[in-house]
């Protein structure tokens, strides 16, 4: 089975960057046909999705976020990475990493809060 774990700091200074880790266990950042995503959930709102990354390190990203966002894979870490800049009260959010065909397995989330 196939299990997701975030990783990363829980209090970020506005204007800074936010870095969270999604370690994957149980399978692997490489395989041929599962993308990786990042969806966060905004306090009182709904899901967000902010990005992907797909088998083949191609990239996809929420247009609103494209300027600010980055989303990598790390194989030897069996890691797939978020880096959020220039970071606001808004970006204020429990982070998810997902991963799967079809958002099939899903971490925990990690709650970011962005404040000085």
């Amino acid at each position: 089975q196939v299990q997701l774990q975030e990783s990363g700091p829980g209090l970020v200074k506005p204007s800074q960057t936010l870095s969270l880790a999604c370690t994957v266990s149980g399978g692997s950042v490489a395989a041929t046909n599962y993308a990786w995503e990042w969806i966060r959930q905004p306090p009182g709102k709904e899901l967000e999705w902010l990005g992907a990354i797909n088998a083949r390190g191609i990239t996809f990203y929420k247009p609103s976020l494209k300027s600010r966002i980055t989303i990598a894979k790390d194989t030897s870490k069996n890691q797939f990475t978020l880096q959020l800049s220039s970071v606001i009260p808004g970006d204020t959010a429990v982070y998810y990493c997902v991963g799967g065909v079809a958002y099939d397995y899903w971490g925990k989330g990690t709650q970011v809060t962005v404040s000085s």
